[in-house]
């Protein structure tokens, strides 16, 4: 588009930012409760229901904490609500195999919650790293995390997660292949009607460091994920990823993390125009409420302002950890 614009004075642009109504009627992109999902830490280890020291606000749920949170995102309209485990340190493995149990903590989380809350959309996350004792996404043999071996067991783990009652599967892992392998178990499965929200372009990013706390990755990771994570100066790489993600079977693609990708975002949804969500990850938040707890932002303005240039950048949604305080700022 090429603007066609008078001299000044005929052109005032600023006769369109007068007032409130103005304002208003000239806005080009809006923010809703619809467009949030909400990511929740849950555990069956005691102690829950604490904050989690770096992401102020933010607590791991018990079992009825859990429900409650589905329960609150069902009050506040937000449609969907996502699932992260944090599991006892002393029972990881190597093998990773209490991932695909089909009466794992988060399992028993997704049948009571659909139970009780119908609803509310269930997405869950699709990675080894809460169960690995290497701390890494997927299974790993001197040092090297495997792909192809990986994958099986992530398909498991979706055919486990999908039969609890799960409406969207979020691959997390960025192992090659995973989702049109696990398109077809879902398929083969019976499993015709699940979705899949893939993390696409997940880049290897400092900005997850909260999040490994919340689930208690950070310590048992061994090196860190460069081999299977994006590098941060890529984007046509990321492009490349989406394209061949959702060539295999991907109902949505996910760009992670997010204000720093806003770029990323933008292209993916321009390029693709397939439904596209960003990830306002556990740094980003913690970074936001940092500021905010010294006075140095105000909490309402920052958190919108943050939320918007998602959309503005194009995505359908994002994954934030101010959704209920979004919810209701956004409601009145």
């Amino acid at each position: 588009m090429t603007p066609i614009l008078p001299p000044f004075p005929r052109t005032r642009l600023r006769r369109m930012r007068r007032t409130p109504a103005l304002r208003d009627l000239a806005q080009e992109h809006r923010l809703s409760v619809k467009d949030l999902i909400w990511p929740i830490f849950i555990t069956d280890v005691p102690g829950a229901n604490v904050e989690i020291s770096s992401m102020p606000g933010v607590v791991r749920r018990d079992f009825d904490a859990a429900i409650r949170a589905a329960e609150e995102a069902a009050e506040l309209g937000i449609p969907a609500i996502c699932l992260f485990p944090y599991t006892d340190p002393g029972v990881k493995t190597e093998t990773c195999e209490m991932a695909w149990d089909p009466d794992n903590f988060v399992n028993r989380v997704i049948r009571a919650i659909k139970e009780r809350v119908p609803e509310v959309a269930i997405m869950t996350d699709i990675a080894l790293d809460p169960y690995n004792a290497n701390g890494h996404d997927g299974l790993v043999r001197e040092g090297i995390i495997l792909n192809d071996e990986t994958v099986e067991c992530l398909v498991k783990m979706a055919i486990a997660q999908a039969e609890a009652g799960a409406d969207i599967l979020g691959p997390s892992d960025m192992m090659d292949g995973r989702i049109g392998m696990m398109r077809d178990a879902l398929e083969a499965a019976g499993h015709k009607e699940v979705t899949i929200l893939s993390y696409a372009a997940k880049y290897a990013s400092a900005f997850y460091g909260p999040f490994r706390d919340a689930v208690g990755a950070s310590g048992a990771l061994k090196g860190d994920k460069k081999t299977y994570q994006m590098n941060p100066a890529n984007t046509e790489e990321a492009l490349r990823l989406i394209a061949r993600d959702i060539a295999e079977g991907a109902d949505m693609v996910m760009v992670k993390p997010g204000m720093p990708y806003l770029d990323i975002c933008q292209r993916v949804k321009s390029e693709f125009g397939m439904p596209t969500y960003a990830y306002q990850v556990s740094g980003e938040y913690a970074m936001l409420m940092a500021a905010v707890q010294n006075g140095w932002l105000d909490h309402e303005k920052v958190m919108l302002e943050s939320l918007m240039a998602f959309r503005r950048a194009g995505c359908d949604g994002v994954l934030t950890y101010f959704a209920p305080a979004a919810a209701r700022l956004i409601q009145g």
